[in-house]
């Protein structure tokens, strides 16, 4: 059964193709506050008095804090079926997004993050065709492609076994999946370093690049 499951999964990745992925470009590496503070353009400075009320003092966001400000934001769209972002699936992101491995998001860090769900919740009701608030089976196809990944049918049934509920996938697991896809491709790209779509890793580091996500 191990083999059988091994199989299937060397096989779907094998049948990616690394170009058809979209990723965004990668948060900037964390400056110094004060350097930061005064190269950044005044949108991104309103940006940081938002992020510091969100955050607080530390200016960086924990997973139950990120959990907080999903959970508000997505009370207030009624169209939107959702159960709520799970605290794991925060801890996941967070994971995901964390660039210089501080257990929490940076300013940086949060704004590449929030920027993604705004561009995918925009994804997400103009593809929810039949407005049921769910995005169902047939239309996660184009939604992904839309998000900036077009996956093969292996790949699109695996996410859809792994992500919904009788076909169908709400809110919080379309986001948490995207956000998954978009640092698994980023890391991938990172790692194939001679840009043929295939990557030579070590059991420590095939576990490091997967475990801390």
């Amino acid at each position: 059964m191990m083999q059988s499951w091994l199989k299937t999964i060397v096989d779907v990745i094998s049948n990616i193709d690394p170009a058809q992925f979209g990723p965004c470009e990668p948060p900037p590496p964390r400056m110094p506050r004060v350097y930061a503070e005064q190269h950044e353009s005044d949108e991104e400075k309103q940006f940081r008095k938002v992020f510091h009320q969100l955050a607080g003092d530390d200016m960086e966001v924990s997973p139950c804090e990120l959990k907080n400000i999903l959970d508000r934001i997505i009370s207030k769209h009624k169209d939107l079926r959702t159960d709520g972002f799970s605290i794991d699936s925060c801890r996941s992101m967070v994971a995901l997004m964390d660039s210089d491995s501080t257990g929490k998001l940076g300013f940086h860090e949060f704004k590449y993050l929030w920027n993604n769900i705004k561009k995918w919740q925009g994804v997400y009701k103009k593809y929810d065709a039949d407005r049921s608030g769910l995005i169902n089976s047939h239309e996660v196809p184009k939604a992904f492609k839309a998000a900036g990944f077009g996956l093969n049918d292996s790949l699109l049934k695996m996410i859809i076994r792994r992500y919904s509920e009788n076909g169908d996938l709400n809110f919080d697991n379309f986001i948490t999946c995207l956000v998954r896809l978009d640092a698994m491709s980023r890391a991938f790209k990172t790692l194939d370093k001679n840009n043929d779509g295939k990557l030579i890793v070590n059991t420590q580091e095939w576990l490091a690049l997967t475990m801390y996500s």
